[in-house]
């Protein structure tokens, strides 16, 4: 048995986005039907990103498990053979039995086209959202800067996605006009459901001027999808690029108006060990900081995680049920609380 890791790209104008649905066809549903073929065994992928109908890809990453004997890095030439012309797989390599490509640290890349002029050029329009009044770029390009750091994304997510943890971190945000095209690309530690389509409409309202530039951070603050705007059309939505973690960054620092926090993770390769320190945390998100951080370094490995607040002690209590964490006082480390994995 061997695991084989896919690059897939695709044009999702016709399918019901990636995962397996009901109400029509979808990618993941042609990728298991082809590999089933192609390998004479059942085949079923699990993929890294499960993006929306009509959303695009350039490189979506998935894996499947095969015991047939044909080269990993072969697989995707006779696949594309047999796949319809709007899926292709650009990439097949043997990984490690237990790699997962939605348990890994990666960067997220994703661009939103805008064709923006009075009238649609047909040829664009599975490719492009169409949108005929005039935006002013740099508007949109200092309202998307609120956007850049660790946030609560809560008023940039539809309410199917929001039981989970809303906050991630925005690394760049970039707005680009070549011609009548405006290109919106953003990249992240991951995105909730509709988060990019729903960041584009409220970038649109700050280019035609129903928004203020400054109205996204009362946005970020709101944490309600009432606040922001609507959500834009699937077909402009691209995913670019997964790019994977080769080596565990030694310190992960998130901050804003309402946390800042140091995650040092030197020891966890060695020591299975990690050090949290939080310099502050307004009292409504401590608990869910405290759980969120924590979680990512033990999914990165640590055993131990080390914890100390700044603000003053008497906020993590001992014995209390931190989501699946339990702290407890070491002797030593009078400064620190431990909670084991």
């Amino acid at each position: 048995m061997k695991r084989v890791k896919m690059i897939v790209a695709y044009d999702g104008t016709n399918y019901c986005g990636w995962q397996i649905q009901n109400n029509g066809l979808t990618i993941e549903e042609v990728l298991n039907k082809t590999l089933t073929e192609l390998l004479k065994e059942k085949i079923t992928v699990t993929g890294a990103s499960r993006t929306d109908s009509g959303v695009h890809a350039e490189g979506n990453v998935a894996v499947f498990d095969t015991e047939n004997r044909m080269p990993a890095d072969k697989i995707c030439f006779a696949l594309n053979q047999r796949l319809p012309d709007d899926i292709r797989i650009l990439q097949s390599e043997e990984v490690a039995p237990d790699y997962h490509p939605r348990k890994q640290n990666c960067v997220k890349t994703y661009e939103y086209k805008i064709m923006n002029r009075k009238i649609e050029i047909p040829t664009l329009r599975l490719y492009t959202h169409f949108c005929y009044y005039p935006l002013d770029v740099d508007k949109m390009r200092e309202a998307g800067a609120y956007l850049v750091g660790e946030h609560d994304f809560k008023s940039f997510c539809t309410a199917r996605g929001q039981a989970e943890e809303t906050v991630r971190t925005i690394y760049s945000l970039d707005i680009e006009k070549t011609g009548d095209l405006i290109t919106i690309r953003i990249k992240g530690s991951g995105f909730l459901y509709n988060m990019v389509r729903i960041i584009a409409g409220t970038l649109m309202k700050v280019g035609m001027g129903v928004y203020p530039p400054s109205h996204v951070e009362e946005i970020i603050d709101a944490r309600d999808r009432n606040a922001a705007g609507p959500k834009a059309a699937a077909k402009g939505l691209t995913l670019v690029s997964l790019d994977y973690e080769k080596e565990l960054e030694k310190e992960i620092r998130g901050e804003n108006k309402e946390w800042s926090y140091t995650l040092s993770q030197e020891e966890i390769v060695s020591q299975k060990k990690a050090w949290l320190t939080i310099h502050r945390c307004r009292k409504e998100d401590f608990d869910r900081l405290l759980i969120r951080v924590v979680h990512q370094a033990v999914r990165n490995g640590a055993e131990k995680v080390y914890v100390k607040d700044e603000e003053g002690p008497g906020r993590i209590l001992l014995g209390k049920s931190y989501g699946f964490y339990i702290f407890r006082q070491e002797d030593g480390e009078e400064e620190w609380m431990v909670t084991e994995k």
